[in-house]
This record gives structure tokens, sequence and C-alpha cells, in this order.
């Protein structure tokens, strides 16, 4: 076998991913991502729901201020 195609063919061997390789990395990250974005929506909306009910704790308190000093809410 000359020398030329002897480095050819080490090189064809060796050279990057096949088809089916990056199909397959392709279809994980897709599993993942089908996987982990409702569970993240899903941590963002508690995180709200916390939110607005420690606002409206804050908000009754502030009325319950004003109507110890005015008796009467506004």
């Amino acid at each position: 076998m000359p020398k030329r195609n002897r480095i050819f063919i080490f090189f064809k061997s060796n050279s990057g991913f096949t088809l089916i390789e990056l199909l397959i990395v392709v279809a994980v990250i897709g599993i993942i991502a089908a996987i982990a974005l409702p569970q993240y929506t899903a941590y963002r909306m508690k995180g709200y729901n916390v939110a607005a009910q420690a606002d409206l704790k804050n908000y009754k308190s502030a009325m319950e201020a004003y109507y110890m000093e005015h008796s009467t809410y506004p």
C-alpha cells in the first residue's frame, strides 16, 4: 500500500463524528429540554405566587396600621 493511501485511510477513520452520533446527541438534548422546561416554568410560577402572597400580607399590615390611626379604611 502506498504511503499516501495509508495516511488517507488513517485520517478518514478518525475524522469527526458520524451522523448517528450527532442525531443521538440532539435527541438526548431534546429529551432533557422537554423534561427541564416544564419544571422550570412550575418553579418560576411558585416563586411568583410566594411573592404575591408576601405582597398581600404587607398590604394587609399597611391597611390595618392605617385603620388603627384613622379608625376607617381608605
